[in-house]
């Protein structure tokens, strides 16, 4: 029998959350100043232009998607390929693809999430193609997972489309969203390296949702507020990683939330259309539409779990990123308005420098 929605007081959730902000910061914080030994937030700071940007041009990276090609979908400015992220009080450290390509020899690292992921995986492939461009590669792509290798490395880099982590099952009735099923896991079990995002999709209504009902709880509901579906679909990929992650074997990453552009009052511009025509970062460290719900809810997640797991707090620099947005440049003549992902070269280059940053500490 399909039940009604929960009853379950949004505002109370998200009060609770903004209430318990601060001590829940200062985790992630933690495990920022952790991985990069020096006590320094690398995620606080601000965008500088820097004319040594991008870390690639992107008529190089034959196997960009055309989706995120903003240049070659006749996107007229430039600017946004040119700002470095300037961590407040210390500096990221630069990206060296073939150091990085080095410490992962013999190694799988794997982004598992939706589009943003995608967006996340090919940047790092165009970076590491920049780094060593004699270097032979290959591609395949093989049902919801593609595999990016460099041979003379022993290095694959993967990319699962899985955009809610957790598990969506056809039945008779309809596609099913089941929170507590996390049979997907199977694909990222063995991976050396994981980076996890999920969000994006959890929004969307109509015939872009991708399920009919959710279950949770051995039960079924037409539908749920979707900020509670996420937050107990994290639990269930929390207490999987705690059952079964090896930290010794495995590092978990998670990408934090990517934000959309598609309010322009959120940066005080209510009269812009969306993301377009926007060419400059906002200015400063914050964002004045404040903190992502949804990132709120991610870090509460993690502060329940026992293994680690490292936060690429990648939403508040992201939100100054306005500017970053393929907007109408991102299907190359299909005049749609995109505000969500990201072109490359862009934002999700510096995603890809923090991981570095984490990854050559860590090991």
């Amino acid at each position: 029998m399909v039940m009604g929605a929960f009853s379950i007081s949004v505002a109370l959730l998200l009060l609770s959350l903004f209430h318990q902000v601060h001590c829940e910061h200062s985790y992630k914080v933690g495990r920022v100043a952790e991985s990069t030994g020096s006590g320094c937030d690398l995620y606080q700071g601000n965008w500088i232009f820097d004319t040594s940007y991008p870390l690639y041009d992107v008529s190089s990276c034959p196997f960009i998607e055309k989706e995120f090609d903003c240049q070659k979908n006749g996107r007229p400015d430039k600017d946004y390929l040119r700002y470095r992220w300037h961590p407040t009080g210390c500096n990221l450290p630069r990206f060296n693809g073939g150091d990085l390509l080095s410490r992962l020899r013999g190694k799988r690292l794997m982004f598992v999430g939706d589009s943003l992921s995608l967006n996340q995986w090919q940047s790092l492939t165009c970076m590491l193609h920049r780094a060593v461009p004699a270097a032979k590669y290959s591609l395949t792509r093989t049902g919801d997972i593609s595999t990016f290798t460099f041979p003379a490395y022993n290095v694959k880099l993967l990319f699962y489309r899985n955009a809610f982590l957790v598990d969506v099952i056809s039945t008779s009735e309809g596609a099913v969203l089941n929170l507590d099923s996390i049979e997907g896991a199977k694909v990222w079990k063995r991976m050396d390296v994981v980076i996890f995002n999920t969000w994006h999709w959890w929004t969307h209504t109509g015939r872009k949702q991708p399920w009919d009902f959710i279950q949770v709880g051995g039960k079924i509901y037409k539908d749920l507020n979707r900020l509670v579906a996420f937050k107990l679909a994290l639990n269930t990929w929390a207490k999987w990683i705690d059952s079964n992650v090896d930290p010794t074997i495995t590092k978990v990453f998670f990408q934090g939330v990517s934000p959309d552009h598609s309010n322009a009052s959120f940066w005080g511009e209510p009269n812009a259309n969306q993301c377009a025509g926007q060419t400059k970062p906002l200015l400063g460290n914050n964002y004045p539409g404040g903190p992502h719900p949804a990132e709120l809810l991610l870090e509460k997640v993690l502060t329940t779990m026992l293994k680690p797991v490292y936060v690429l707090n990648v939403t508040t620099l992201s939100q100054l990123r306005k500017d970053g947005h393929p907007s109408v440049y991102g299907h190359g003549g299909h005049r749609d308005m995109d505000c969500s992902h990201w072109c490359l070269a862009g934002v999700p280059d510096t995603w890809n420098e923090l991981l570095y940053a984490a990854l050559i500490v860590k090991n």
